[in-house]
C-alpha cells in the first residue's frame, strides 16, 4: 500500500477543485481504498479467472443504501475483500465509475449488467440512465432480450415500451433470434395480444419455431405432440386461426402436426361455411393492424337535403342498403362502417355474401349507438364481424345491411375505383331489390374496416 500511495502524485488534492473530482482521481486506486471487489473477468479459457478493484466504503456507503448496511451498519461486514460471483468485472467497474464521478460508458454488451447492479444496490439514478438507454436503443432485433430484464426489474416503463415495439413492428421481431429464449409466460402474453402487427400465419411459425427449438434444448423429437405439449393448451386455443387464408391454414398448420384430425376438420368445415358448432380458438381481429378505406368526399346531414333525407322505412316493400364490392388482393374484411344521427341509436343486420361463388360468408346483428367520427364532421358508427371475412382478389361480394332507426347522414360524390394501404377497391351498385338507395356514389357504408399485411 505504501509503495502504491508514494507513487502517488503529491499534494494531488489541491489540483482537484471538488468533491467530484477528489472522487473521480481515487476511482479504481489503491489510494486510501479499504476494501476489494474481487470479480470474475470474460476469459476464452476453460478456468474461471478473476480481478480485483479496489474501493472506498465511504464513497460507497455514500451512494448506496445497501453499501450503507453492508459497511456500516449493526451487521457491518469486516472483510477487506469481497467476491462478487454473479457479476462481471467490466460491468462492476463501470457501476462503480458511476458512484464515483456520475459518469458511465453503457453498451449494449454491458447495460444489462449494470441495470442488475443499480437495482440491487438501489443506486435509482443510474437505473433510470440504463432505462432510458435501453429504450433509446430498443428496437425488433432486441426487444426480445431486453423485456424479460424490464419484467423482472418491475420497470413498467421499459415494459410498456418493449411491448409497443413488439406490436408495432411484430413480424420482425418475432423472427429475431431471441423470440425462441422466451419464456412461455411471454409466449402467450404475444399470442393474446390484440395488438399485433402480423400475419396470424407468420405468428403460428414463429410459434412452432419456438417450439422446435425448446424439443431440441429438451433432447426431444419435435414432433407435433411435443411441440403441442410445450406450446401448452391455453396458448394453442389463443391462436386466431381463423384470421388466416385457407390455404394459408391448409400449407403450413396442418403440416405441423399441432393439431389433431377434429381440429383439422373443424377448420375446413369454417372455411366451407358448414360448421355448426363454435370453433375452439381465438376469432377476434387484431384491432392495432385494422385499416380503414373512405370511399366518400362529400357528406350531408338530416335535416340538409331538400330531396328528403335519408331514411329507413319498414315495411313490406322497404329494403336494406346494399352495395357490391371487388378487391385486387385478399384482404380480411372486419366490419362496415354505417352513417347515423348525433345520438342515434340503430338496429342493423348485416350479411356479406359471396356473389361469384354464390355463398354466404358471414352475418351478424346487434344495436349500435353513433359517435362522431374521429376523421370527418359526420356520426356513425361500426359493425364488426364475429370473424374476419377473408375477401379474395377478383371475387364479387355483396355486403347488405338492413337498419332500423332514425334519420342518418349519408355520402355523396363516392369513389368507385381507389386505393387504401395498397389495397384497390371498386364498389358498384347492388341489383337487390328494394335496395334503399345506396350505390356506388351515395348513400350508406361510408368505410370498411380490413386487414391486409401485404
Amino acid at each position: 500500500m505504501q509503495s502504491a500511495m508514494a507513487s502517488v502524485e503529491e499534494n494531488w488534492q489541491t489540483k482537484c477543485s471538488s468533491i467530484s473530482q477528489r472522487t473521480k482521481f481515487v476511482f479504481n486506486k489503491e489510494l486510501l481504498s479499504d476494501v476489494k471487489f474481487i470479480v470474475p473477468v470474460s476469459s476464452d479459457k476453460s478456468e474461471i479467472e478473476s480481478k480485483e478493484i479496489p474501493a472506498h466504503k465511504f464513497v460507497l456507503a455514500i451512494s448506496s443504501p445497501v453499501f450503507y448496511a453492508m459497511f456500516y451498519g449493526q451487521m457491518a461486514d469486516a472483510r477487506d475483500s469481497i467476491e462478487l460471483p454473479d457479476c462481471e468485472y467490466e460491468s462492476v467497474l463501470e457501476f462503480l465509475r458511476f458512484l464515483y464521478s456520475d459518469e458511465v460508458q453503457i453498451t449494449g454488451s454491458n447495460v444489462m449488467r449494470v441495470l442488475y447492479l443499480a437495482k440491487k444496490y438501489l443506486v435509482p439514478s443510474l437505473a433510470d440512465k440504463c432505462s432510458k438507454f435501453l429504450g433509446d436503443n430498443l428496437g425488433p432485433s432486441n426487444v426480445f432480450s431486453i423485456l424479460p430484464h424490464a419484467e423482472k426489474f418491475e420497470d413498467k416503463e421499459l415494459e410498456n415500451r418493449c411491448w409497443e415495439v413488439i406490436e408495432l413492428n411484430a413480424a420482425e421481431a418475432v423472427t429475431s433470434n431471441d423470440f425462441v429464449t422466451v419464456e412461455r409466460s411471454q409466449l402467450k402474453s404475444v399470442v393474446k395480444r390484440d395488438r399485433l402487427n402480423i400475419k396470424e400465419v407468420e405468428l403460428f411459425k414463429a410459434v412452432d419455431r419456438w417450439a422446435k427449438d425448446k424439443c431440441e434444448k429438451q433432447g426431444l423429437a419435435a414432433d407435433g405432440q411435443a411441440k403441442r405439449r410445450i406450446i401448452g393448451e391455453e396458448i394453442l386455443k389463443e391462436k386466431r386461426f381463423s384470421l388466416m387464408s385457407q390455404m394459408e391454414f391448409a400449407s403450413f398448420v396442418i403440416d405441423s402436426n399441432i393439431l389433431n384430425v377434429q381440429e383439422v376438420g373443424d377448420m375446413m368445415k369454417h372455411y366451407s361455411k358448414v360448421l355448426t358448432s363454435p370453433l375452439p380458438f381465438a376469432q377476434s381481429p387484431r384491432v392495432d393492424v385494422a385499416k380503414r378505406c373512405r370511399r366518400f368526399t362529400h357528406f350531408k346531414q338530416p335535416g340538409t337535403n331538400h330531396e328528403g333525407p335519408w331514411s329507413y322505412v319498414i315495411g313490406p316493400l322497404s329494403g336494406p342498403d346494399c352495395l357490391c364490392l371487388r378487391v385486387d388482393k385478399a384482404i380480411n374484411l372486419l366490419g362496415v362502417q354505417h352513417f347515423g344521427c348525433k345520438g342515434g341509436e340503430y338496429t342493423v343486420s348485416t350479411e356479406v355474401t359471396d356473389v361469384t361463388r354464390g355463398s354466404s360468408q358471414v352475418k351478424t346483428s346487434g344495436t349500435y349507438s353513433c359517435e362522431k367520427d374521429m376523421d370527418h364532421a359526420y356520426y356513425g358508427f361500426d359493425v364488426l364481424f364475429t370473424s374476419p371475412v377473408i375477401l379474395e382478389p377478383g371475387n364479387t361480394y355483396k355486403i347488405i345491411s338492413n337498419i332500423e332507426g332514425p334519420e342518418s347522414w349519408y355520402g355523396e360524390q363516392g369513389r368507385v375505383v381507389f386505393e387504401t394501404a395498397g389495397v384497390g377497391f371498386t364498389v358498384s351498385k347492388s341489383d337487390h331489390v328494394y335496395n334503399n338507395g345506396t350505390s356506388a356514389t351515395v348513400g350508406q357504408f361510408p368505410g370498411f374496416l380490413f386487414h391486409y399485411f401485404g
